[in-house]
């Protein structure tokens, strides 16, 4: 990683495209509050000003779509019956810009709507991906779409393999259960296992990939592969230690690793859940990039980024507490 002159895009040529980038917005209609552990503030209803933010500069830059990163809503609104309204204002600030939304999931959509709800609401957005692929099942809420030739864009559902995302009557709920219940003994599964280090991971909060949307995704790499294509993939939970606190990674974020090392088509894999941020370039020269959330960022600053792709290589142009960074191809 490294920051950029504003010099060196000045000088180069023309992107081949630019998108939009978000994560952790977390709209609600109340007032300021703090995180769960109690330890940052979190400013409810200034999420949507700082949204407004984005989209304004988005449009201004012409990009072509947007990658919402998940939690677009708080889990707060779903105890004031207030998760369709909180939705659909937040989907109303996104609609005054003409770029298509891509949506991820965190685990705020699942404290406010089941699976089934999210599939036929406005967060599925599998259908604007017209150049790519329907969903990977009718319910493991993953797509991928090419943005231009010789690029591709890849979306995750990071709790097909969860607690939260799947219904209790369900086998995926059991497996889950079964597999947080192993590594956390507490009452309260959100609280952390009292071991230090990576295993602070399995919480009620985060979850993972089943082996089948792994082996879709490894299926889509290869193909990507082939073509010679750069694929960036895009989740809520990140899949590196080093790039976010270890109580936001993603249950089987080895596994994950594993596909991604074992494709030269990869180029980043841009996560939001860890409202801090993080950034690590991994020994496969994969840029693993966790975006600050919007929800804890201050209303004189701004949390989102414009993503000017190249040739050869990615300027990422952060504005507030997101750095500006230059991403070469591995």
């Amino acid at each position: 990683m490294c920051l950029i002159r504003r010099t060196a895009m000045e000088d180069r040529a023309p992107p081949v495209f630019v998108f939009g980038i978000i994560a952790d917005i977390q709209y609600a209609d109340i007032e300021d509050g703090l995180n769960y552990l109690r330890t940052r503030k979190r400013f409810y209803r200034n999420s949507l000003q700082l949204l407004r933010n984005a989209t304004r500069r988005w449009e201004e830059q012409r990009v072509m779509c947007v990658l919402q990163l998940g939690d677009i809503i708080d889990g707060f609104n779903k105890s004031r019956s207030a998760s369709e309204q909180a939705l659909a204002t937040v989907i109303g600030e996104f609609d005054k810009s003409p770029a298509d939304v891509h949506h991820v999931w965190g685990n705020h959509e699942f404290y406010n709507f089941c699976r089934e709800t999210l599939l036929a609401s406005p967060l599925n957005s599998a259908a604007k991906a017209g150049s790519g692929s329907d969903l990977l099942a009718d319910d493991i809420y993953a797509y991928e779409f090419s943005p231009a030739p010789g690029f591709r864009f890849v979306l995750l559902d990071a709790y097909d393999i969860s607690v939260i995302g799947r219904d209790e009557s369900s086998e995926k709920h059991t497996r889950s259960l079964k597999l947080l219940q192993e590594h956390n003994s507490n009452s309260d599964l959100n609280q952390p296992p009292v071991f230090n280090g990576l295993k602070q991971r399995f919480v009620k909060f985060n979850g993972g990939f089943s082996q089948e949307q792994l082996l879709w995704l490894d299926e889509v790499l290869t193909l990507a592969d082939q073509k010679q294509e750069r694929v960036t993939v895009f989740s809520h939970l990140p899949v590196h230690p080093y790039a976010t606190d270890p109580i936001c990674l993603a249950w089987n974020y080895d596994a994950m690793q594993s596909v991604l090392r074992s494709h030269k088509s990869v180029v980043c894999f841009m996560a939001g859940h860890d409202h801090d941020g993080g950034y690590y370039m991994d020994e496969s020269g994969v840029h693993h990039i966790t975006l600050e959330g919007v929800i804890e960022t201050r209303p004189d600053s701004n949390a989102f980024g414009t993503v000017y792709v190249y040739e050869d290589q990615v300027v990422l142009k952060g504005n507030g507490r997101i750095s500006d960074m230059v991403l070469k191809y591995p």
